[in-house]
């Protein structure tokens, strides 16, 4: 089974870049299958990671950037695969 885990943060207005630079820098502990990193107006970033497991497994996910990045908690989704 495929898991996406999809890591969505916005940044304090004006430092887009700089959360789309913090995100690209960070490593997991496990490389994954795949991961693509997006960004959208109003300064958001996106990372979805895809792994081979189960959609329960414990997956290493990105952290919270610091607060005086962002301008709000980072929302977070597990999707599975179907065929």
């Amino acid at each position: 089974m495929t898991v996406a885990l999809m890591w969505e943060a916005r940044a304090v207005e004006g430092r887009g870049e700089e959360l789309l630079a913090w995100a690209r820098r960070q490593e997991l502990a496990v490389r994954p299958l795949r991961r693509e990193t997006l960004r959208a107006p109003q300064d958001r970033v996106l990372v979805i990671t895809w792994w081979n497991a189960a959609y329960d497994t414990e997956l290493p996910e990105l952290p919270e950037p610091g607060g005086e990045l962002v301008a709000r908690a980072v929302h977070r989704w597990r999707f599975e695969s179907v065929e």
